[in-house]
């Protein structure tokens, strides 16, 4: 176990400002309105330091200094973009713990899931966009005997983007990693429930970017989150023996019964096949009671601070629901300050809490008889953008993932991978020159 110090406490190992400016063309600057917002941390409930509040003047200075610095960095060889990136991928792996203790104070989150998921992907999300654009290479198509398309690809130049309060570091690696790598400049604007750990990454990483590259508006407030209510199947092959298979299984289970709302693709539905139902059912909750509700900052927390008391009321209005509505309660259920107790219902998948969009550590359990009956339960309410499908049956599990309203399905696992070559497609754009090498006449009169 280590016990990391809070912010502000000797020995802590990050140290936030009390106040903190947007930070626009490499500086931070005071907001046009002089006003200030307080940010309150998950895991005390009190404020540990101020941002600048947001206004359209704040965004427009911010895009004015990311479109200057657009066309210098736009105008940069792959090669040296590529290099800043692995540079900022080694900066943060320095940097890890101090990022890592920043975001929990921040968001709520346990500590040890930062340390061995949130700040490892974000540097890897840096370092597979800077291998993949160094490795990149245009295109030639011989259109006619003397005629080719030329293609290479350009920045898009500015790319704004509005960040949620799940995984707020990852996200924004998410964001800034191939829109760097495709040579845009960024203007970034953080939840305003999680606006603080970015200018300690700003801090870590600031000197090696150009300045205007990376610009960053707090204190705005829309920021939707999606939330999926995405299905988890269990077949009841995974009860075929006692073995490292099924504890694989049961944590796939617990894990998002700890979620306390970081995860927008969490499997919160839960469905068990009806032969192994009450058993699996009775493992599972097993599972979930010895998960460790306590400090975040406590590297034996496994469930940690709701981000705010508004999201925490949301999830306890879910909770009410489930209850009202004759859900079973199979364990937790109860809050405390920022903290929701693991809660897990049981009951008919057609109830409210089955179907209701929630950010918070609930799992709704209910049992499905085949695979038909599995596919046209997960996939009752339209597209979703995660599915888990755990079985030993591998040809069964591909074959039902391929039918599933989901955007990606995992198949006994559901590990975050970073989004790679696909994620560069949203910022940049195919470059086509078509050359002919011959003074023939067009032929066309």
């Amino acid at each position: 176990m280590t016990q990391y110090a809070a912010p502000g406490q000797p020995g802590s190992v990050v140290a936030y400002r009390a106040r903190y400016g947007h930070f626009i063309g490499g500086e931070h600057v005071a907001p046009v309105s002089g006003e200030y917002v307080e940010n309150v941390s998950p895991v005390t409930g009190e404020v540990f330091t101020e941002v600048a509040r947001g206004t359209d003047a704040d965004r427009a200075r911010a895009l004015e200094a990311a479109s200057g610095a657009a066309r210098s960095w736009g105008s940069t060889t792959a090669r040296e973009r590529a290099t800043v990136l692995a540079e900022v991928a080694d900066r943060v792996e320095e940097h890890a713990t101090e990022l890592a203790v920043a975001e929990t104070w921040d968001n709520g989150k346990p500590v040890r899931e930062a340390l061995v998921a949130d700040i490892p992907m974000l540097i890897e999300q840096f370092r597979q966009l800077a291998a993949l654009v160094r490795a990149e290479v245009g295109q030639v198509e011989q259109l006619g005997h003397d005629t080719c398309d030329y293609r290479t690809f350009q920045p898009v130049g500015v790319v704004r983007e509005r960040l949620s309060w799940t995984f707020p570091l990852m996200n924004a690696g998410r964001v800034l990693a191939p829109a760097l790598a495709a040579g845009n400049a960024v203007v970034l604007e953080p939840a305003s429930q999680t606006p603080a750990s970015i200018h300690v990454l700003l801090d870590v990483i600031a000197d090696l970017l150009p300045p205007g590259v990376v610009n960053v508006v707090t204190g705005s407030d829309d920021h939707p989150v999606v939330a999926g209510r995405c299905p988890n199947i269990f077949f009841a092959d995974v009860l075929a023996q006692r073995d490292a298979f099924l504890d694989k299984a049961l944590e796939g289970f617990a894990m998002f019964a700890a979620n306390q709302g970081e995860v927008p693709t969490a499997p919160s539905r839960a469905l068990v096949q009806s032969g192994v139902y009450e058993e699996f059912l009775e493992l599972a909750a097993e599972r979930v009671r010895r998960l460790r509700l306590g400090d975040p900052l406590d590297t034996d927390t496994m469930v940690g601070a709701v981000v705010s008391l508004a999201q925490r009321d949301r999830v306890l209005e879910y909770i009410r629901l489930g209850r009202a509505e004759g859900a079973r309660l199979v364990h937790g259920g109860e809050a405390s300050g920022h903290f929701v107790e693991p809660t897990v219902f049981e009951g008919d998948h057609r109830l409210g809490v089955f179907s209701a969009d929630v950010l918070g550590p609930v799992v709704s359990v209910t049992r499905f008889d085949d695979r038909a009956d599995a596919v046209k339960i997960a996939n009752d309410g339209g597209l979703r953008v995660g599915a888990g499908v755990w079985g030993r049956d591998i040809a069964l599990a591909h074959s039902l993932g391929m039918e599933l309203a989901a955007e990606r399905v995992w198949v006994n696992n559901y590990h975050v991978y970073p989004a790679g070559a696909s994620a560069l497609g949203r910022y940049r754009r195919t470059k086509h020159l078509v050359v002919s090498y011959s003074d023939r006449g067009l032929g066309y009169f």
